[in-house]
């Protein structure tokens, strides 16, 4: 296995053989997973990218 470098995602297989993702901050605390597990490991890594590319959009907050 790779030597981990954080922040990261790491993909890995829960008890029922499907893919999901953790999200890992700088200081190798996990502060998010994927809100679902994926059947196929390309959908996992296809989550990812989606996430990474939301990174420019707004936040709004509320009151």
């Amino acid at each position: 296995m790779a030597t981990v470098t954080y922040p990261c995602y790491i993909e890995r297989k829960d008890n029922q053989g499907q893919w999901y993702w953790i999200y890992y901050a700088s200081n190798g605390k996990a502060i998010a997973r994927s809100s679902e597990s994926y059947h196929n490991h390309s959908d996992c890594t296809h989550s990812i990218t989606l996430i990474k590319g939301s990174s420019s959009h707004p936040t709004f907050y509320y009151d």
